[in-house]
């Protein structure tokens, strides 16, 4: 599958706050979100078409006991499956980072599920197209209580105004079973000045109805760059 990249580097996000890890990016989406921070997997889809093997041998390179899949979307490929089946193999804890739209039978420690809220839609004019798609493709109830009944899971809101709280709680409405402690709410931007704004008033919101506050650390610690 096309990979975008494969770096170390340190969570900065979820139950795995501070945890280095291994990050692989597939390159290639079946979501078009205005504010992806990685159009290199997305819009515009870099990299370069790698083996399982050819994968696998740059983790084991790499030496860290924790491996971040991500993108893009990265249940969007079939090779997931011998890939985590690889990792699995080799003792190293797996975290998926996915949007919650596809489902794979494969291995995992950690599904990171960041459902795209209403918020999340491409511009209607500039990308009618897309607009189209995203807003058909983004949210799967049945696919979200697979991954929720078959897998240890996180949930990652990414929140941009006020009105998308109310949405986050219609959203969990649908799903009595997620448990509050693993939702995240996630304040969007790529500047740290931006995401403090937003901090101060999603954080006494995330208190009052329970739910967790989700630091970006890395843009915190690297600023806002590829490879972190």
């Amino acid at each position: 599958m096309r990979i975008a990249e494969i770096y170390p580097s340190i969570q900065g996000e979820g139950l795995l706050t501070g945890e280095p890890s291994t990050f692989v990016r597939a390159s290639g989406c079946n979501l078009r979100c205005w504010f992806c921070d990685t159009p290199h997997a997305s819009w515009n889809p870099e990299g370069e078409d790698l083996s399982v093997a050819e994968i696998l041998g740059r983790i084991e390179l790499l030496e860290v006991d924790k491996v971040v899949l991500t993108g893009g979307e990265p249940m969007l490929f079939a090779e997931m499956i011998p890939l985590c089946e690889g990792i699995r193999r080799s003792g190293r804890h797996i975290t998926i980072e996915t949007a919650g739209t596809l489902h794979l039978p494969l291995p995992c420690d950690l599904m990171s599920i960041s459902p795209k809220l209403s918020n999340s839609a491409p511009d209607v004019e500039d990308f009618p197209r897309w607009h189209k798609r995203h807003e058909q493709t983004r949210d799967q109830p049945e696919v979200i209580q697979r991954l929720i009944d078959e897998f240890p899971y996180q949930f990652k809101f990414v929140i941009d105004k006020r009105e998308d709280c109310d949405e986050v709680l219609t959203y969990l409405g649908r799903f009595p079973s997620i448990l509050r402690d693993r939702v995240y709410v996630m304040p969007q931007g790529i500047e740290q000045a931006q995401l403090e704004s937003i901090t101060q008033w999603l954080k006494p919101w995330s208190e009052e109805h329970g739910l967790q506050l989700c630091h970006r650390k890395q843009i915190e610690w690297f600023g806002f760059a590829r490879g972190t």
